[in-house]
Order: C-alpha cells, then sequence, then structure tokens
C-alpha cells in the first residue's frame, strides 16, 4: 500500500472518531486530559530512552546545538507537558460558546456558536514537546489531530503519541482522535498536505522552508505560524537598567525558540551611555553582536550585513543598530520584521503609544521581554503555535482558535 493511501486511511479513521469527539463532553474531555497528563509522567523513563535515541542520532549527524537544544527531553519538560495538558483541562470548554445572538424581525432565533474544525494536521519540527500541546488543544477543543513530526524526533514522538493514545483509550474515547502520519519520510507530510477533504486545516510549526513548502503546497486550508525575526527598539526614554534586563532576557533565555530576540535598535540619543553597557551585558552571556558601524566601534562585534537584520538566528547572536528616532525604528521593523513579536522600552507613554499603534504585529510588548509571547504565557494554556498571519487567527493560537463557527436558527413553522 504506498503511503498516500495508508494517510488517507489514517485521515479516514480521524474523520470517523472527530464525529464522537466533537459532541463529547467538557466533563469527558477534561478527563482524558487528565489522565493523559498522569500517562507522560507514569512513562517518564521509556520518553526520555526514546529521547534518548534521537538526541543520539542528531549529535552524531552534526546537528547544530540550536536545534538538538529543541529536541531534548528531560524530566522537568515531561514535567512542563504534563502541566500543559492539567492547563488545558482547567481552561473553559469553547465548543458551544453563543459568540452572538439574538432574536430577529420575523420571530426567528439566531444563534452564532464555536464548533470543532474537525480534523486539524499539524507538520512540526523536533521539539517533541509539541507532540503533547498540539493533542491537548487539539482534544478540548473537539478535534482529532493528525501530527507529522520530523524525522529527528521519530522514536520521541511515536512513543509519546503511544503513551497518549492508551491512556484516551482508557477512558472510553476512540484513540484514533490522536494519530501520527504514515511514513518517516517527506512523503508522508505531502500526502497530508493532499488530505482535501478529510481534513479540514493544516498548521505548519518550523523554520521558513518548512512553513513556505506549505503553504506553497498544500491543497487543505492552512493556518501559517511565522519565523520570528523580533525586534527589542530601546528608545531615548529608556529605564536602562529595565532595557538590559529586558534585552537580555529576550535574547538569551531561550535561544531556539521563535519568541527569543534577534535584532536590537537603540536610539541614537542614549547610545554613548547604553552601547558599552548592552554590549558587555550581552558578550557576557556569549551573545555574538552582528552590528552597525555605531556599534562596531566596539571591541567584538561583527559587521553586519543587510541579511543579518532580516535573519532569524535561534542561537547565540543578535543583529543590532542605533537609530536617529523611533521613526527610524519603526521603518526598520517594518523592513525587517517577520511580524510576530516586536518590542520597546521606554518611560515615554507617548512613544509607547506612537510604537504600539505604528509596528504591525502579531505581539507588542511595551516595557517586556519578547519570551512573553506565548499561549503558556498569556494564559491560554499550551498553544498550537503562533499565527503571523491575519487569517483565521493571529498571535498565539489557544482553544478558542482551534474553532470555527455554524449558525443555529431556531423558527416555529416559519417559510420565507
Amino acid at each position: 500500500m504506498s503511503i498516500e493511501q495508508d494517510v488517507r486511511d489514517a485521515a479516514l479513521r480521524a474523520r470517523e472518531a472527530s464525529h464522537d469527539l466533537a459532541v463529547a463532553t467538557r466533563a469527558t474531555k477534561d478527563s482524558v486530559l487528565l489522565a493523559m497528563a498522569a500517562a507522560l509522567e507514569a512513562e517518564q523513563e521509556s520518553i526520555l530512552a526514546a529521547n534518548a535515541e534521537d538526541v543520539d542520532r542528531a549529535e552524531a549527524s552534526g546537528t547544530p546545538a540550536n536545534i538538538i537544544d529543541r529536541l531534548r527531553l528531560d524530566a522537568e519538560r515531561i514535567t512542563a507537558m504534563a502541566d500543559g495538558l492539567r492547563q488545558v483541562a482547567a481552561l473553559p470548554d469553547p465548543v458551544g460558546e453563543v459568540l452572538r445572538g439574538g432574536v430577529l424581525a420575523n420571530g426567528l432565533e439566531l444563534r452564532q456558536v464555536r464548533v470543532p474544525f474537525g480534523v486539524v494536521g499539524i507538520i512540526y519540527e523536533a521539539r517533541p514537546n509539541v507532540t503533547a500541546d498540539a493533542a491537548g488543544i487539539c482534544l478540548k477543543s473537539g478535534n482529532a489531530s493528525l501530527l507529522k513530526g520530523s524525522s529527528s524526533a521519530l522514536s520521541s514522538n511515536a512513543r509519546i503519541v503511544e503513551v497518549l493514545r492508551t491512556a484516551i483509550e482508557q477512558q472510553g474515547v476512540g484513540p484514533d482522535v490522536l494519530q501520527l502520519v504514515p511514513g518517516e519520510g517527506h512523503e508522508g507530510a505531502k500526502a497530508l498536505m493532499r488530505a482535501r477533504g478529510l481534513v479540514d486545516v493544516l498548521i505548519p510549526r518550523g523554520g521558513a522552508g518548512l512553513i513556505r513548502s506549505v503553504v506553497e503546497e498544500s491543497t487543505v486550508p492552512v493556518i501559517e505560524t511565522g519565523v520570528g525575526n523580533c525586534h527589542v527598539y530601546v528608545d531615548r526614554a529608556a529605564d536602562l537598567e529595565k532595557a538590559v534586563a529586558i534585552v537580555i532576557n529576550s535574547k538569551t533565555h531561550r535561544t531556539s525558540v521563535c519568541n527569543a530576540a534577534e535584532s536590537l535598535l537603540v536610539h541614537e540619543d542614549i547610545a554613548d551611555e547604553f552601547l558599552p553597557t548592552i554590549i558587555d551585558a550581552l558578550q557576557d552571556k556569549g551573545v555574538t553582536l552582528h552590528g552597525d558601524e555605531r556599534f562596531c566601534e566596539y571591541d567584538g562585534v561583527e559587521q553586519a550585513s543587510a541579511e543579518d537584520y532580516a535573519d532569524e538566528y535561534l542561537s547565540l547572536d543578535i543583529a543590532a543598530a542605533v537609530v536617529p528616532d523611533i521613526e527610524a525604528a519603526i521603518r526598520h521593523i517594518r523592513a525587517n520584521s517577520s511580524q510576530h513579536t516586536d518590542a520597546i522600552v521606554t518611560e515615554d507613554q507617548q512613544a509607547a503609544r506612537r510604537f504600539v499603534a505604528a509596528v504591525d504585529s502579531a505581539a507588542v510588548l511595551v516595557n517586556a521581554s519578547t519570551r512573553f509571547t506565548d499561549g503558556g504565557e498569556f494564559g491560554f494554556g499550551a498553544e498550537i503555535g503562533i499565527s503571523t498571519q491575519k487569517l483565521h487567527a493571529r498571535g498565539p493560537m489557544g482553544l478558542p482558535e482551534m474553532t470555527s463557527t455554524k449558525y443555529v436558527v431556531t423558527g416555529d413553522g416559519h417559510i420565507r
């Protein structure tokens, strides 16, 4: 049997399973999520053993350190995965929520209510924690999920899904609400992209190449999660102590994630005072600066190219420039930002308002680290991804973003 047929068969099973899940009560879904969380913790050793196989293969093949960081699991990360499922269980069920409604002039009662998509396909790279996050959010929002992780995390994902499916089935729910897409190579992903009519929506999570491939090749509707060329702009009215802390946290808290800062902009009025401090602080953390002429006046700063300012490093690198004013900072961000997350550090409320209004990104932060753009940090529970497009969702996608709507119209023998 071909990989394409295997994928279509899996999608058919997911479609059948989604019908029952769509009408499951919140109590049922929450009990499943709590069982899934407990199962992850109970099977921690076997999951870590499977993950060690993936990490060993990655290291042997010369995989970059930042990708291995995304791939690696430890006890703390498994606990975080389980806690994420518990957080999702504690959140309100979006299915059935009435968004608007009323009685029309002709007496018809009209309600717009949230409903599941049905079958959600997710293609993602490394990061096996996404497997649990995606499974949990899809289940709580009433969707069956078809997960296609990268071959680098094959052992980890297979074991995690096996553990979760067992927990789901033990709670009396059909395990086909969660499946790994068959096939180890790209053919499985390509077949998933062509499963229009069986898969309702496809979400890619990963680097620019993966996202572009899915957007361009898929016949299934796609919600595009974007790369993160995130900026921190330090304004002339910034509290410089706050600025140092925010820049360091944004860049170094975790470099391999999409909400890590990749670019630093500094107002020229504070450059003489701020640059020596922030350069030393970044270099002390092992960060390589790629700077303009002003930054390059300092030791250890490399000359930046135009490409550096548009790059998503996902490493201990940052592009940096001095700008004459806030308008120049906004123009720079418009030219180079991936419209994921951009931040301003300032004590000037007028400057903050101007930045927030003018920067068209999914998240704009004032006096806070870019690392806060995250479904968990926003109180959404584990997120499915961060959308940088404007349809159907934008920013961290939690439970409500994993639903569509339908209109329910109730009459009393009405005819038109």
